[in-house]
């Protein structure tokens, strides 16, 4: 497995890109007018979604899970541009650059999940998806408290390391899902 780990993160994110992509089509960039807290809120919507239908194991809304675990990556990106852009008073990036923007962040998620798999020794491996979605909500929670106290923390990483967490965290659980069969 150790060895199909990059291949696979790999799959997820094109999965991912494709749908960011898609979506790119349908509404431009018209997310580069979300202020940082309205895409952490938009994350917490996704990730709270998918606990409570993991608590309550069934759902009302025909879309599982995969879709929210895929938006919250997409999401996480999206914040880690605003975060070294800031927010456009309109619509402002065009296809291409969004798309360079967007692989950039991701392979740097990518990069970072890397050297953390080795040290880490592929834990992820053994964790189930809802702690794996619990974690993601906590990251969440930290990232609202960061954003309250304007940015600045005393110890603790920035808003930066907490989103690249949050799309290892997802990419993890989408290859439990979608390439291992794991049961949500």
């Amino acid at each position: 497995m150790r060895n199909n780990t990059k291949q696979q993160f790999e799959a997820i994110m094109q999965r991912c890109t494709k749908v960011f992509e898609d979506k790119m089509k349908d509404y431009a960039s018209a997310w580069r007018i979300l202020r940082l807290p309205s895409l952490t809120d938009q994350i917490f919507i996704k990730a709270n979604r998918i606990r409570s239908i993991q608590q309550k194991g069934v759902q009302k809304v025909d879309e599982g899970v995969v879709p929210e675990f895929i938006a919250i990556v997409n999401y996480s990106v999206m914040a880690l541009i605003q975060l070294e852009l800031g927010v456009a008073e309109i619509p402002d990036m065009n296809h291409e650059t969004a798309m360079d923007y967007f692989k950039k962040y991701l392979g740097q998620a990518r990069d970072l999940m890397m050297n953390k798999n080795h040290d880490y020794d592929e834990a992820w491996r053994i964790m189930r998806i809802s702690s794996l979605t619990d974690i993601i909500l906590m990251k969440l929670l930290r990232i609202k408290q960061i954003e309250n106290n304007k940015g600045k923390t005393l110890v603790s990483e920035g808003l930066d390391a907490n989103y690249y967490d949050i799309i290892n965290y997802s990419v993890f659980a989408l290859i439990k899902i979608l390439l291992e069969g794991e049961q949500e």
